[in-house]
C-alpha cells in the first residue's frame, strides 16, 4: 500500500496573499497541490499571526484547485520571524510534538516560503532529522500562464544516495583519516575503527576530546593532528596551545593557565593573558591533565562550561572561546574515588573519551610503523637512510616477539630507529646495527637484577638463567644462597627440609637436595665452590 504524501512548509506572506488577481499569479502553497504527478493528502500549513487574514483565503483555494488535500494549519508564535534563536527554537519544539508516522506516511519540507531564517532552520532540522522528511523546492512557471503551476524539486538529504557527493564526502574522509595516522597505512582493525571515530567527531563537535592510553602512546601527537586537520577544515582560527600539566604547581599553575595582573603576587610585575586566553579561537591541548590541582580543575570546569575565567588577582572575568584536548595515562575515574580529581570537570570532558592502545596491542603496525620513522629520521639527520633486507626481518622479528614490551611505546620505538639512523654509516642499517639495538633494548626492558638472580646467574651462565622462568629462579636462589654457608650436603638439607622433616619416619634430606640440584644438572661441588 502506497504512502500518504504529507507537505509541512510555511505559507508565504506575499506571495500567497489573496486578491482578485491571485488566479494569475504563482502562489507556492495553492500551486504545489495543482502538480499531477505529486498528489498532497495533507498540508501542515505552519504561519505566523501577521498572516492569519490570508489563512482562510489560502485554505480554500487549496480546496478548491485538490479537494483531496487536507489542510491543517498550525499557528507558530515567533515574535521576529529574522531571529535565528528564535524561529529554530519555535520549529524545533514544533518537530518534538509532532507526532510523525513514518511507516504510513511520507514527508515533505516545503523550503520555497517563509523567511530566509525560516528556511535555513527548516534546512538544519530536516537534517538532523527532527523533521523525518525531504526537502521540496518549488518555482514559478518559465512562461506565467493561468493555471499553469511551475516545477518542484524534491531533494533528499540522505548523501549516500548521490552516488557522486557520495564518492567526494567518502575521499574526503578517507583524506582525514590518513592524515589522523601521519599517512601510515595502519593494519590493526581496533586502531583503524578508533581513529574513524575521532575523525567523525572532531569533524563535527566542539566539544572536548578526552585522549587516554599508556604514556608514548601518541597522545600529544594525534591532539597536534586533529587540531591540524580543523584548521584545514576551516573549522578553528586560533591557535594550538599545548600545555603538560605535570610541570604546573602552585601559583604558576593558575597564572599560566589563567594569567593574572599585575601585583597580583610577588615578582607578578607585568599582567599575563595566561594560555586560556592565548588559545581563543582555537585549540588547548592539556596533556597530562590527571595532574591539575583541584582549584585549577575548579577554574578549568567554569572556563569549559561558560568560556569565562578569573586571572589570577583580577576582580573581572574574562573569556576565550576554545575547544579542549585533553590527555591522561592516568585512570581518572579511580582519581575521583581518591579525591584527586573532581567528578563533575571529569563528567565535563567525558563526553568523547578515545583510549589509544600501546605500540604491544598493535603489533601488525610496527612494519609501517618502522618505514615511517625511517622517512622521519632521514630528515632529521639530513641524509637519506635505508635498511637491508635482512636486518629489516631480523628488527620486525624482535619487535613484533611477544617478549618484546615495548613499555615506552612509540618513544622506545622512535628513539630505537633515530639511534639506529644516525649510526648506518653510508645510510645503510645493516644487521649489525640492529643486533646492537636489539640488545640495547632487551637490557633497558629486563627486570632488575637481585642478589638472588646474581648467585643463579653466577653458577648456570647468562644463557641458562635466562631460560629458567622466573619463579624457579627465585627457589633455585634460595637453595644456592644455603647451599653456599652449609658445610656438607646433609647439613644444606636439614636446613633447606627442616619444617617437612618432622612429619616423615625417615629423612634423607641429602639425597633430596641432590635430586633437586641435578634437575639443574649442578652437584655439591659446583655449588658450594
Amino acid at each position: 500500500m502506497a504512502k500518504s504524501c504529507v507537505v509541512l512548509g510555511f505559507i508565504g506572506s506575499n506571495l500567497d496573499r489573496g486578491g482578485r488577481d491571485r488566479w494569475d499569479r504563482w502562489r507556492p502553497s495553492v500551486d504545489l497541490v495543482r502538480h499531477d504527478d505529486l498528489i498532497v493528502d495533507r498540508f501542515e500549513m505552519l504561519y505566523l499571526v501577521r498572516d492569519e487574514p490570508i489563512v482562510e483565503q489560502v485554505r480554500e483555494d487549496i480546496a478548491r484547485v485538490s479537494p483531496e488535500t487536507r489542510v491543517v494549519p498550525h499557528l507558530l508564535e515567533v515574535p521576529d520571524p529574522w531571529d535565528f534563536e528564535q524561529v529554530y527554537s519555535v520549529l524545533h519544539d514544533f518537530a518534538r510534538r509532532y507526532e510523525f508516522r513514518l511507516d504510513g506516511e511520507d514527508y515533505l519540507i516545503h523550503v520555497t516560503t517563509g523567511t530566509h531564517v525560516v528556511q535555513i532552520c527548516l534546512f538544519l532540522l530536516t537534517e538532523a532529522r527532527y523533521l523525518p522528511g525531504r526537502l521540496l523546492q518549488t518555482s514559478p512557471p518559465s512562461r506565467p500562464a493561468p493555471g499553469k503551476p511551475g516545477k518542484y524539486s524534491i531533494i533528499d538529504l540522505d548523501l549516500s544516495k548521490y552516488d557522486r557527493l557520495a564518492s567526494r564526502f567518502g575521499e574526503e574522509r578517507d583524506l582525514g583519516l590518513s592524515f589522523l595516522k601521519a599517512g601510515i597505512r595502519t593494519e590493526n582493525a581496533a586502531f583503524n575503527d578508533l581513529i574513524a571515530r575521532i575523525e567523525q567527531v572532531a569533524s563535527i563537535s566542539t566539544e572536548p576530546l578526552l585522549l587516554t592510553g599508556p604514556t608514548g602512546a601518541g597522545k600529544s601527537q594525534l591532539a597536534r593532528r586533529i587540531y591540524d586537520l580543523k584548521r584545514q577544515r576551516r573549522q578553528v582560527e586560533g591557535p594550538l596551545v599545548e600545555v603538560n600539566c605535570a610541570t604546573l604547581r602552585g601559583d604558576t599553575a593558575m597564572s599560566t593557565l589563567f594569567g593574572h595582573i599585575k601585583g597580583a603576587f610577588t615578582g607578578a610585575t607585568h599582567d599575563r593573558p595566561g594560555l586560556m586566553r592565548t588559545a581563543q579561537g582555537g585549540v588547548l591541548f592539556l596533556d597530562e591533565i590527571g595532574e591539575l590541582g583541584l582549584d585549577e580543575q575548579a577554574m578549568l570546569l567554569r572556563a569549559v562550561e561558560i568560556k569565562r575565567f578569573l586571572p589570577l588577582g583580577a576582580d573581572r572575568e574574562v573569556g576565550s572561546d576554545f575547544q579542549l584536548i585533553a590527555g591522561t595515562n592516568r585512570d581518572l575515574g579511580e582519581a575521583v574515588i581518591a579525591g584527586q580529581f573532581r567528578e563533575d570537570l571529569l563528567a565535563r570532558i567525558n563526553l568523547w573519551t578515545f583510549r589509544l592502545p600501546g605500540l604491544a596491542e598493535r603489533r601488525e603496525d610496527i612494519e609501517p610503523n618502522l618505514d615511517y620513522e625511517i622517512e622521519r629520521s632521514s630528515e632529521r639527520i639530513g641524509r637519506h637512510v635505508t635498511i637491508n633486507l635482512e636486518a629489516r626481518r631480523r628488527f620486525l622479528e624482535f619487535a613484533a616477539a611477544p617478549s618484546s614490551s615495548w613499555r615506552g611505546n612509540f618513544r622506545d620505538f622512535n628513539a630505537a630507529v633515530v639511534r639506529m639512523a644516525t649510526l648506518a654509516a653510508g645510510g645503510r642499517i645493516t644487521q649489525a646495527i640492529v643486533a646492537d639495538e636489539i640488545e640495547r633494548l632487551s637490557s633497558a626492558w629486563a627486570p632488575p637484577a637481585t642478589d638472588g638472580d646474581a648467585i643463579v646467574e653466577e653458577v648456570l651462565g647468562r644463557d641458562r638463567v635466562e631460560s629458567i622462568d622466573r619463579f624457579e629462579r627465585t627457589q633455585l636462589a634460595d637453595v644456592l644462597a644455603v647451599c653456599r654457608t652449609s658445610k656438607s650436603l646433609s647439613d644444606a638439607g636439614r636446613r633447606l627440609f627442616s619444617a617437612s622433616r618432622q612429619r616423615r619416619k625417615t629423612a634423607n634430606d641429602a639425597d633430596r637436595l641432590r635430586k633437586y640440584l641435578a634437575k639443574f644438572d649442578l652437584t655439591w661441588s659446583d655449588v658450594h665452590a
